[in-house]
């Protein structure tokens, strides 16, 4: 799949937002931490991709009600569904100026048996003049995403035969259909009802 920039420069995937705020001060903290113990770019973006798919779990497989959107509240509150963690990775990565990009999927719910759909939030880095899509959703039985620039290593591939679909566009901010129902929804049995379906 061609992978498409939604700006044609490469300084809106550098940008702070509400929800990618990289200038926060625990979020430059954090980045400061990581670059102390990296080389390059290149081992920079791989241990902030380490540090958000492992040491921030997934809401739905620690069993924590709370919703987050904001980067800073996913890493103060270490909580977070598969777009909070994509916002946190987004930051600390454009924190130490590697472009940044949002992306997404559309998923089945319950394996594909009739439980509907919902949308799967992804990065995309900038490194070596190309794009590379990363999942920081986190690891669990039947789930191994990586990180790698040879080949994704994401948590799911669509499947067609279920309506599933990878979307195309790099985007520089969360959509705001996903935005909403974060900040809407009071806790992450409620955001499971109103997550948006498809883009």
């Amino acid at each position: 799949m061609e992978l498409l920039q939604e700006h044609p420069q490469l300084a809106p995937y550098l940008a702070e937002s509400e929800a990618v705020n990289h200038g926060h001060p625990s979020i430059r903290h954090e980045a400061e931490r990581l670059q102390t113990s990296t080389p390059d770019a290149y081992a920079y973006a791989r241990a902030a991709y380490a540090f958000v798919r492992d040491a921030v779990p997934h809401s739905q497989d620690s069993g924590d009600p709370r919703v987050t959107w904001r980067a800073s509240d996913v890493l103060e509150l270490r909580t977070g569904i598969c777009h909070a963690k994509a916002h946190l990775a987004a930051a600390l990565l454009r924190a130490a100026g590697i472009p940044t990009a949002l992306c997404y999927q559309r998923l089945t719910l319950g394996d594909g048996l009739g439980e509907g759909h919902a949308l799967h939030g992804l990065i995309a880095v900038r490194l070596d003049g190309a794009w590379h899509r990363q999942d920081v959703r986190g690891n669990k039985p039947g789930v191994d995403a990586r990180f790698s620039l040879s080949g994704e290593r994401l948590a799911w591939v669509p499947r067609a035969e279920f309506s599933e679909l990878d979307y195309p566009v790099l985007y520089a901010e969360p959509r705001v259909v996903v935005l909403n129902a974060l900040k809407a929804a009071p806790d992450r049995p409620t955001l499971w009802r109103t997550l948006p379906d498809a883009l």
